[in-house]
């Protein structure tokens, strides 16, 4: 998993506030989105398919809980 820079996340939190500036939630919505998206362009994959790769991994690591 590729990890963003710190420019690149300052300029993906800048860009959120000028678009959403009086809603804190859609702001932290189009962060981790945008964020996610650059990821897998690091990663040299789409959306989608890294997104699925992150819950794949996740449920290696935490199997579903039995009740």
């Amino acid at each position: 998993m590729s990890k963003i820079t710190e420019q690149e996340l300052e300029q993906i939190t800048r860009a959120a506030k000028e678009e959403f500036p009086s809603d804190p939630a859609l702001q932290q919505v189009h962060i981790a989105r945008k964020t996610l998206a650059l990821e897998a362009q690091h990663e040299g994959v789409g959306f989608l398919a890294y997104v699925k790769s992150l819950t794949n991994k996740a449920g290696r690591d935490h199997p579903p809980h039995e009740w």
